[in-house]
């Protein structure tokens, strides 16, 4: 399940930024809201996780 981390966009920031980052053999997404996805094998999954993070 993904966390939340409860932090708020940066008011210069308004929209939900998304990345991805690697580490070792997984990838995560990370938004500038301070949301993190879960370690995913598959970069596909990690992209599709942070889509969903901005769009639901």
């Amino acid at each position: 399940m993904a966390q939340q981390d409860g932090l708020e966009a940066p008011p210069n920031l308004p929209e939900h930024r998304t990345t991805t980052k690697e580490k070792g053999h997984f990838c995560m997404a990370h938004c500038t809201c301070g949301w993190r996805g879960p370690a995913r094998r598959a970069r596909s999954q990690a992209r599709t996780d942070a889509e969903r993070h901005v769009t639901g």
